[in-house]
């Protein structure tokens, strides 16, 4: 499609993954969210991008299996359009006691949360550096930084996303590429930290926890920055947020 531009979001749950497409949507991008399984909140999400106005598409793709996310990238660009901005954001923030954590635990959220970015960022460099353009995100989390009681697994695994990110940036940045890592720090409003938190939000002002709108616009500004001053890590957290 000429002059077609393709917003990729590999994690696109209905909460930040959805929210990210949409604003890239806004944009004029060509909306393509990405989950291993959920086919009809990915339909759903979809519908309410095209509802808006804009284009977008679901694709069922295991983010762990090279052959998947090959054929993927291979596909979006035979058949939608170039991808501009390839986004990583599945979740496995899982607790899990040390003594608890077998080795097919440990290693499933390191597959998840580390394993599948660099299968994502891999295929997006190779298609991106021969363009000399392109914006690669990963999405942090507290445990990128910081590695907390029972997510020995998570924190490994956001520890080594980081450290991707920061080997791909510098990398790829002469190459024209923008590669920037989003530490988000603290719970992000959704059905899962609400059915957590329960009465406790009740008490709290409104702007108290992170809002998926409201990280995405800080993606799509970091994308937009104009390549004389990029960014390569921000950290987003509500204003009650300790830190």
């Amino acid at each position: 499609m000429a002059g077609a531009r393709v917003a990729l979001v590999v994690g696109a749950g209905p909460g930040l993954g959805a929210s990210i497409l949409k604003r890239f949507a806004r944009e004029g991008f060509i909306a393509c969210g990405v989950r291993r399984r959920h086919g009809d909140e990915l339909e759903t999400m979809c519908e309410e991008i095209r509802g808006e106005g804009g284009q977008a598409h679901g694709f069922e793709v295991d983010g762990r299996r090279e052959e998947e996310v090959v054929g993927l990238f291979d596909r979006i660009e035979a058949e939608i359009g170039p991808v501009d901005v390839a986004v990583f954001n599945p979740g496995a923030n899982i607790n899990i006691p040390i003594r608890d954590t077998d080795v097919r635990k440990f290693t499933k959220v390191w597959e998840m949360a580390c394993f599948a970015g660099f299968l994502m960022g891999r295929e997006a460099a190779r298609r991106m550096v021969p363009r000399g353009r392109g914006t690669i995100l990963f999405t942090g989390a507290t445990a990128s930084v910081r590695g907390g009681i029972g997510f020995a697994a998570f924190a490994s695994a956001k520890h080594g996303l980081r450290a991707l990110a920061q080997s791909m940036a510098r990398e790829l940045g002469p190459e024209g590429v923008h590669v920037a890592h989003l530490v988000i720090d603290g719970g992000i409003d959704g059905a899962f930290i609400r059915g957590l938190m329960g009465d406790q939000l009740e008490d709290r002002p409104p702007d108290s926890i992170l809002a998926p709108d409201d990280i995405a616009e800080t993606f799509w500004s970091i994308h937009a920055q104009p390549r004389s001053a990029w960014t390569f890590e921000a950290d987003l957290r509500p204003w009650t947020e300790r830190w």
